[in-house]
């Protein structure tokens, strides 16, 4: 009978709950946190003991069965999973975000406190930046803090994905994108007086090639009888290191027909380079140093800023003027399917419906 009233004079200790003046219930108990420290925890405001009693046991059972890791230390782990996973420069770009947009909000909280209003008010923090992210960074940011969360789920057992919950930021495409016409890149390309910026400026307007193809570019991928060049590699740098890597998909790699005046310029351009070697990179610059002369030249030419991936994208909506099937611009530029094609260029097609209707009123 003494044992029974130690044990519940234990439980009572344990199970605290009393009244407040105001004839409300709290609860107030002693739990330990993921640190391994001893806390207190009080909360008032119940109806009834019952109510009070209940949130500490439930309390007291989220923090033994919850992940017991803090946010930036869960990032220390996948970054190390990235690693072994994906290409270096991948794992750099996420690191970028993670470090600049994630860390500085989650790293110190544990990942089972972080609640679907957590992640809305973090959202709403970059929205409302004055750096005025657009729609498909943001969706990029919001995307790597979700795929952050998954492998909570997948290696820490937490039960739900707070940011899968809250719902997306931004917008997987962007509204529209930024080109040149044909005419608007001839007053651009009359400006460049360096024959090494000319070469490169018009693979990029005529192949539609990406930035780190063209930089990896060695003389041996161009066939001059053909007039062809092969994209079988991407330029990347990171840190103070050259990096060379496969292309970004398997349909990445691919020939490229290019006009012979086009191929007469690289031709040229490769015998003006002192002691070069056909498998040594024609173009050897950072991306930095090309997107600097591009914007100097839209200075001097004054047609409208775009940035060098903008290139592909002329290069796309010129074909697109040109009536070229969309099966063959998505094989020019090396999209996975076609379908990556018409979800980015598909508010070009409307400018084709007239032609579409006249040549169709043709033949009733």
């Amino acid at each position: 009978m003494k044992q029974k009233k130690i044990l519940n004079r234990k439980m009572a200790n344990f199970m605290a709950a009393n009244k407040c003046k105001n004839g409300k219930w709290y609860a107030k108990f002693y739990y330990t946190d993921w640190t391994g420290k001893r806390k207190q925890k009080k909360k008032e405001g119940f109806s009834t003991k019952k109510e009070a009693l209940a949130f500490e046991a439930d309390f007291l059972n989220r923090c033994e069965t919850s992940p017991k890791i803090i946010f930036k230390n869960l990032v220390t782990e996948y970054i190390a999973d990235c690693k072994i996973h994906l290409r270096e420069t991948t794992v750099a770009n996420k690191t970028h975000i993670i470090r600049t947009k994630i860390l500085p909000y989650f790293g110190d909280m544990n990942i089972s406190d972080v609640t679907i209003n957590t992640v809305k008010t973090w959202q709403n923090k970059l929205i409302s930046s004055e750096n005025g992210y657009s729609e498909t960074y943001l969706r990029t940011v919001h995307n790597q803090l979700s795929a952050i969360f998954n492998y909570a789920i997948k290696f820490y057992k937490l039960p739900q994905n707070p940011a899968a919950l809250c719902g997306s930021m931004g917008k997987k495409k962007a509204n529209s994108i930024n080109f040149w016409t044909k005419s608007e890149f001839d007053t651009f390309i009359a400006q460049e007086n360096n024959p090494m910026f000319e070469v490169i400026f018009k693979l990029l307007f005529f192949s539609g090639m990406r930035e780190g193809e063209l930089l990896a570019l060695t003389l041996n991928d161009f066939d001059f009888i053909e007039n062809t060049v092969s994209i079988t590699k991407s330029y990347a740098r990171q840190g103070c290191k050259d990096i060379i890597n496969p292309p970004k998909t398997p349909k990445s790699k691919r020939i490229i027909t290019l006009p012979p005046k086009i191929m007469d310029m690289v031709k040229e351009y490769s015998t003006m380079i002192y002691n070069y070697k056909p498998y040594e990179r024609l173009f050897t610059m950072h991306k930095s140093t090309l997107s600097n002369e591009m914007q100097r030249g839209c200075k001097r030419s004054g047609v409208k800023k775009i940035r060098i991936h903008d290139l592909r994208h002329s290069h796309a909506s010129l074909l697109i003027e040109m009536n070229v099937l969309p099966l063959l611009i998505s094989e020019r530029l090396g999209h996975e399917n076609i379908e990556t094609t018409l979800n980015t260029y598909s508010h070009l097609y409307p400018n084709k419906h007239k032609q579409v209707a006249d040549m169709l009123s043709a033949i009733v």
